[in-house]
């Protein structure tokens, strides 16, 4: 097998960050591989539920999902297509006491950070949503969440990726990462399948094993979130709907499928990708559902199926240069990252080239753990 050139950068990870980030590197100008252990967008970033939301988001990152939202909805503009983005209202309600307060103090600290959210009384709620249950008490509105359908997506990216002209290296599932002269070597079944001058490791819930390949711990936790899609339905709801306790999330797409979420957890391995269902938590799922919109309970399941999601320890995320490795960067884990994914990919872009782009609060270094003996790689 002959030596690959050697690429300006090398992107580990095609999902939503990993592919934007190497879209934006290519368009500066760099020769870019973008290499994933399956297809583009097959992973996390192709099986999530696709909510473009404000109300679901950490308040810390509500000006990046702010960003990220208006760049889907604006995909044609820098992605050359649109990808289905829909804009939408969200509606994330209170049904107790307790909710409400909850609901009041979250709406509270997105609000002090741009997000544009109310909290409304149940007339306002169901003016909003007709469908909703009548018990609801109150509801935190914003006129800005939507959402996407995720699966599709990767269609768009792979077009712009190849006009750009990222080398996309499909199926490449990579064993390690070695140093050699001025350039990395990137490792897959024993051989060298791409050299680099810079790295981006972008692996969402496969970076805890991908930073001990330089010989470092960045402990990842995984969650194997349940989504639940139904037949197709008449109009049964028109916005976005979640519960402030975080268990539920819903919307209808334009098929008339309603997709179920909420991080509900099934079992899965991020090693093989194997992924199962905990049917009380299926259950559970769509009870909730059935009673947050009623229609639903006449409803039948048509398909469900398993995403894994990760999250650092203080559950921001990691982004920007690796400690100790000249021209290694990272890129992952945030929360409800679907909907700041593109404007994060373009931040890690713009700060490779030079720019003036504030990531001091997701310095990588604050994560950075001793490496253990061992890896574990099951999610429960």
């Amino acid at each position: 097998m002959s030596r690959p050139a050697v690429m300006d950068v090398a992107v580990l990870g095609a999902g939503v960050m990993g592919s934007t980030a190497a879209l934006f590197l290519a368009r500066q100008g760099r020769r870019v591989a973008l290499i994933d252990r399956k297809a583009i967008f097959r992973e996390a970033s192709g099986v999530n539920a696709g909510t473009l939301t404000l109300n679901m988001t950490r308040a810390a990152l509500v000006p990046h999902a702010l960003k990220g939202r208006e760049m889907w909805l604006e995909a044609r503009s820098w992605l050359g297509r649109d990808v289905g983005a829909v804009a939408t209202p969200g509606l994330s309600l209170a049904f107790t006491e307790a909710e409400c307060a909850l609901l009041e103090e979250r709406a509270a600290a997105r609000r002090e950070m741009g997000a544009p959210i109310s909290v409304v009384g149940a007339a306002r709620a169901l003016e909003v949503e007709p469908g909703l249950n009548t018990t609801v008490r109150a509801a935190a509105y914003c006129p800005l969440d939507g959402f996407i359908p995720a699966y599709g997506v990767g269609r768009g990216y792979c077009l712009a990726l190849c006009e750009a002209g990222v080398e996309i290296m499909e199926n490449s599932a990579v064993d390690g990462i070695a140093r050699a002269g001025g350039h990395y070597e990137i490792v897959s079944a024993g051989q060298v399948i791409a050299r680099a001058r810079s790295i981006v490791l972008a692996g969402g819930a496969w970076l805890e094993r991908m930073m001990a390949w330089l010989g470092l711990r960045m402990r990842v936790k995984c969650l194997v979130n349940q989504l639940v899609v139904t037949e197709r339905l008449p109009p049964v709801m028109g916005s976005v709907v979640s519960i402030a306790n975080g268990l539920l999330s819903l919307k209808q797409f334009v098929n008339g499928t309603v997709v179920m979420g909420g991080g509900w957890q099934g079992r899965g391995h991020v090693d093989t990708g194997e992924t199962s269902v905990i049917p009380a938590n299926l259950v559970g799922n769509v009870r909730l559902a059935s009673f947050t919109i009623p229609r639903l309970s006449e409803a039948r399941i048509a398909r469900i199926w398993l995403g894994f999601e990760s999250e650092t320890d203080d559950a921001m995320p990691a982004i920007g240069p690796i400690p100790g490795w000249e021209n290694a960067f990272v890129i992952g884990c945030v929360h409800s990252g679907f909907t700041s994914g593109p404007y994060m990919g373009r931040l890690l872009a713009q700060a490779m080239d030079g720019q003036a782009v504030d990531l001091k609060a997701f310095d990588p270094a604050r994560l950075l753990l001793s490496l253990p003996s061992a890896h574990k790689g099951f999610c429960s």
